[in-house]
């Protein structure tokens, strides 16, 4: 990792909307090199733009576009960890940092997304105590955790002492998508190194069945909200949201929908010039 991404941060016991990790040298100086998790320290917006395709030229262009991070899709989308780890070991200077959202909170899944360089790992579908639980348990080294130690591109991308700085690095997301999850959010962002919540917007209706403009379905939104600011958590939704009050982490347009758009962009501009 280039000393672009490396901070130092002195006595950091606490993330403002979004819980830091207690490693064993929590009183020390530590390096940060999670440039998003430190924008959320210093009480600013992230956007993601999210990675479907496993093409790492398109990563890279997307990872140096001005993204505070890759929102890298491994629940909704056949990549393998073997593609992601290319992906981002293709450009490790790129200021965007990789997130994975992984397809359940698994060891498995968890300890391959942390040890191909994932310093964002998602948890989709958490419904229950339980899962966030786990989501942090496996995400962490101990004390805080329980992932095992072993090999990983993480070592050329984040120098020698990773093991020491990635339970400070490391960001855990949990995503909120039923009336299951809702009913227990208070609790769910309550769980000591859950650093954000996402309101899934599209499933929360889907799951629920309501519309947007149904009041009911505002209702959840509110109580996710107000449980995640409560406990101190980062608050985070699509990035239609990004001017909506308490929210802070944003996920924006996935590779396709950038390039298509950016395509039409560049084609209105030639109305009127030519005929094709």
């Amino acid at each position: 990792m280039t000393a672009m991404r490396a901070f130092v941060i002195l006595g950091l016991t606490a993330l403002p909307g979004g819980a830091a990790g207690e490693g064993p040298a929590q009183s020390q100086e530590r390096r940060l090199y999670n440039t998003a998790k430190q924008k959320l320290l210093d009480g600013k917006p992230v956007v993601g733009g999210t990675i479907y395709t496993s093409d790492p030229n398109i990563y890279c262009a997307m990872a140096g576009a001005g993204f505070d991070f890759l929102w890298i899709e491994m629940q909704h989308s056949p990549l393998t960890y073997s593609e992601v780890a290319k992906m981002i070991r293709a450009c490790p200077e790129a200021p965007a940092i990789p997130f994975i959202r992984v397809p359940d909170a698994t060891e498995g899944d968890i300890q391959k997304a942390a040890d191909i360089g994932a310093l964002g790992i998602i948890v989709p579908m958490v419904s229950t105590v339980e899962k966030a639980e786990a989501a942090v348990r496996y995400a962490k080294y101990p004390p805080d955790g329980q992932r095992s130690q072993g090999g990983g591109q993480y070592r050329v991308l984040y120098e020698g002492d990773y093991r020491r700085t990635a339970n400070e690095n490391i960001l855990v997301v949990v995503m909120i998508e039923n009336l299951e999850g809702v009913e227990v959010v208070d609790q769910i962002a309550a769980v000591p190194g859950v650093d954000a919540v996402f309101a899934a917007s599209g499933d929360l209706g889907s799951f629920s069945g309501w519309a947007r403009d149904d009041p009911r379905y505002e209702a959840m939104i509110d109580k996710v909200k107000t449980a995640t600011l409560a406990a101190g958590k980062t608050l985070g939704g699509p990035f239609s949201w990004h001017d909506r009050e308490g929210f802070r982490l944003f996920q924006a347009s996935s590779d396709a929908g950038l390039i298509r758009s950016g395509a039409r962009v560049l084609l209105e501009t030639m109305k009127g010039e030519y005929e094709y």
